[in-house]
């Protein structure tokens, strides 16, 4: 560094020294100079005279009030030429281009983490003392200093004169706005050489970088998770924990960070200025962009071990292995489903809430949340650019796509202990494993029929309301819901990619051929304890079952008959239309 005046130099020297002899005794930071520390101790004193009357921050001497006034101010006439950050003061934008300097020597000995000017390493060494001394009385969150304690609980002030011109978004001080702004900026010069994701600033890329490294020192002691920095372990376990003061009023979810909530209200903003130029998805910011267009992408160099999906980030691999683990404290006291994080627990329960404000203007199926709704919607899109090449099935985005060949490759390495059924997925063994509990918490109300879980009970109310949203195209059939109508219009293809070793016959999914194999095992586990008769599956064995028992709880509403099954009803149900889509060639004759 260099300086214009002799004492500036001797005064930065200072900070070269090893001997500083002045120390705090409230939270030990040292200093060369008493009146190092007596500046410095002020900010241990609750007693803070200078207040800012554009949005209340207090500070314990004018000249620090007089810095933080500049950061209202709109001239910012000093600007970095590597990233379009603009600055108030000359010596802001100095120490900001030393972000962008290769040169990293001070480095922790503790975590590896590297930094450019001393009093930041000291900074980020606090992070790992234990002793916090500086809570926050609203949230009980704990400190180092009292800076970071007095930032912090301006996030519970309800005050964020701050408005970002182009999402909305709110904020208590203008460098936050200044930060989250640069997430619009399509300048982004740091581009990570694993991933290709860009980023605005050096430090950013720095932080992101460390995802990919396989040294995770930081281990949450509830759930086994490891992580790369403290301060992710530290955020993480905010999950476990049953504080979560903040609220959004809209959805009544609740948050343990007030970031989190801001970063959860734009899902229910109707502004969405960034679009996918592949598949025309629209997004509140531009890093979500950025996220999704990896989709998009062929490079996925983060592979699971256990079943062979492939992820284009280390984060969502972390995420997708904890499938895989057997360690499941959180449990949903409904249905007794079990789940690796406290988040997913508190998802799944607003399945079991009454209230679903979000409401599908194309076939009426409700929603409690807003992420869920917009998945749902992306089924009546007719852009789908993921296309599957065994079977022809196509995808909008290529996750799902991923997802489905799994299905192709044969693999399933997640077999239930009670019957021997095996999955490709762990989460399709688990709602499996609810069958052999005999827990059945959702009933209808009109038939009394039970479910195990509730998605399968709301498209069984269909078949009592009468709706049918989905149409065939080719045969006017209609369905109430487009996963049904998506395997009947495979009837209308000639493609059967799925055959049969033994018989030859083929079929349209791979299912139907496991179904179809049982025949020639001659194996028929599942039998009737009335009358013996036995079945290669269960279903054929519940719908025979009927038959002793009388009950038909299928009935038409033309004609009062009833029936057993549905399938009898819808069949018979054609006989009241006068579509008759199905002709002979030969007389000339229709049917239905």
């Amino acid at each position: 560094m260099t300086f214009t005046r002799i004492d500036c130099l001797k005064k930065h020297q200072f900070t070269h020294s090893e001997v500083r002899s002045f120390s705090c005794d409230q939270c030990g930071k040292t200093f060369t100079r008493i009146e190092y520390l007596k500046k410095h101790q002020l900010t241990h004193s609750e007693v803070r005279p200078f207040g800012c009357d554009q949005c209340g921050k207090t500070f314990t001497r004018m000249d620090y009030l007089r810095k933080h006034l500049l950061t209202h101010n709109e001239v910012r006439p000093f600007s970095c030429d590597q990233c379009v950050k603009t600055f108030t003061r000359m010596d802001y934008l100095k120490k900001h281009q030393l972000t962008h300097n290769e040169v990293r020597p001070f480095s922790c000995d503790q975590c590896g983490k590297t930094f450019t000017r001393m009093d930041y390493l000291k900074k980020h060494q606090l992070t790992h003392n234990k002793v916090r001394p500086f809570s926050c009385d609203q949230c009980e969150m704990t400190f180092t200093q009292v800076d970071q304690l007095n930032n912090h609980q301006l996030t519970h002030s309800e005050v964020k004169p701050f408005i970002c011109d182009r999402c909305e978004m709110t904020f208590t001080q203008v460098d936050q706005l200044n930060n989250h702004q640069l997430t619009h900026s399509e300048v982004k010069p740091f581009k990570c050489d694993r991933s290709e994701l860009t980023f605005t600033q050096v430090d950013q890329l720095n932080d992101h970088q460390v995802t990919h490294s396989e040294v995770k020192p930081f281990i949450c002691d509830q759930c086994g998770k490891t992580f790369t920095q403290i301060d992710c372990l530290k955020k993480h376990q905010l999950t476990h924990g049953e504080v979560r003061p903040f609220s959004y009023d809209q959805c009544g979810k609740t948050f343990t960070r007030v970031d989190q909530v801001n970063n959860h209200q734009l899902t229910h903003s109707e502004a969405k200025p960034f679009i996918c130029d592949r598949c025309e998805m629209t997004f509140t910011q531009v890093d979500q962009l950025n996220n999704h267009q990896l989709t998009h992408s062929e490079v996925e160099p983060f592979i699971c071990d256990r079943c062979e999906m492939t992820f284009t980030q280390v984060d969502q691999l972390n995420y997708h292995q904890l499938t895989h683990s057997e360690v499941k404290p959180f449990i949903c006291d409904q249905c007794e489903m079990a789940f690796t994080q406290v988040d997913q627990l508190n998802d799944h329960q607003l399945t079991h809430s009454e209230v679903k404000p979000f409401i599908c203007d194309q076939c009426g199926k409700t929603f409690p949340r807003i992420d869920c709704f917009k998945k749902h919607q992306l089924t009546h899109s007719e852009v789908k650019p993921f296309s599957c090449d065994q079977c022809g099935k196509s995808f909008t985005s290529k996750s799902n796509l991923t997802a489905h060949q799994v299905i192709h490759s044969g693999v399933k390495p997640f077999s239930c202990g009670q019957c021997g059924k095996s999955f490709t997925y762990k989460s399709n063994l688990t709602t499996h494993q609810v069958i052999h509990s005999g827990v059945k918490p959702f009933s209808c109300y009109q038939c009394g029929k039970t479910f195990t879980v509730k998605s399968k009970l709301t498209n069984h109310q269909f078949i009592h309301t009468g709706v049918k949203p989905f149409s065939c195209d080719q045969c006017g059939k209609t369905f109430t819901v487009k996963s049904t109508l998506a395997k009947h219009q495979l009837i209308h293809n000639e493609v059967k990619p799925f055959n049969c070793d033994q018989c030859g016959k083929s079929f349209t999914y791979k299912c139907n051929l496991t179904a179809h194999q049982v025949i020639h095992s001659g194996v028929k586990p599942f039998s009737c304890n009335q009358c013996g008769k036995t079945f290669t599956v269960k279903g054929k064995l519940t719908n025979h079952q009927f038959i002793h028992t009388g009950v038909k709880p299928f009935s038409c509403d033309q004609c009062g008959k009833t029936f057993t099954r549905l399938r009898q009803l819808k069949d018979h149900q054609h006989t009241h239309s006068e579509v008759k889509p199905f002709k002979c060639d030969q007389c000339g004759k229709t049917y239905t």
